[in-house]
């Protein structure tokens, strides 16, 4: 995909990048500095949004105040979350194996959504979207979720899994794209890249 800009991918995540590089072949990676439980809130759909948005401004803030070359800033966020009644409980990394042990039990045999959110951040704006997919877990025993746990794939996922490696044996129902429950959705965010190509001036990617 031909872009006006230099990419900046504002993520961490080797999920994003592996997912960003089947739209845009040459990319950096500049990780933001966000306090994400900050920036949480009740409705984890505006949770995702808002902290996909914060993670591409506060790079191309950083990237403005360096003097950096204009360029075209993504960030993502990506929730799990248990819609209920009253409120949702969303569950973030896990901080220890006992917290991932905690939230793996909890997602046991359960329907649940997973959110992502993304924002691109252009010299002509801010574009942000969110994408959810469903996930229903079979029932676990215990001795699965602790081995899981132990391989240590879970501890830097949203939900404590990661669905397109050892979680993929738990998947009982998928309802959605898996590239939104991976991290990034490639069609969502390939839409978004078109929208700011269509706020450039005229000539702009001829220049």
């Amino acid at each position: 995909m031909r872009l006006p800009f230099p990419v900046v991918l504002a993520s961490g995540s080797p999920r994003r990048y592996e997912l960003l590089s089947k739209i845009v072949s040459d990319f950096e990676v500049e990780v933001s500095d966000v306090d994400e439980e900050s920036l949480t809130v009740e409705d984890p759909w505006e949770t995702a949004q808002g902290l996909a948005e914060a993670k591409a401004l506060a790079v191309a803030d950083a990237r403005a105040l360096r003097q950096a070359p204009a360029a075209i800033v993504i960030g993502g966020d990506t929730v799990v979350a248990l819609p209920g009644p009253v409120m949702s409980i969303q569950l973030a990394k896990p901080m220890d194996e006992d917290d991932a042990i905690r939230m793996l039990k909890f997602l046991s045999g359960r329907r649940h959504a997973v959110i992502t959110g993304l924002a691109v951040v252009s010299p002509y704006g801010v574009i942000t979207s969110v994408d959810t997919s469903w996930v229903t877990f079979r029932e676990l025993s215990e001795l699965e979720i602790r081995a899981y746990v132990a391989s240590g794939e879970p501890m830097d996922k949203a939900g404590s899994y990661a669905i397109q490696g050892g979680a993929q044996r738990f998947l009982e129902k998928l309802e959605g794209d898996i590239e939104t429950v991976v991290g990034l959705s490639t069609s969502m965010l390939q839409t978004m890249l078109n929208q700011v190509i269509e706020t450039l001036p005229p000539n702009h990617l001829n220049e």
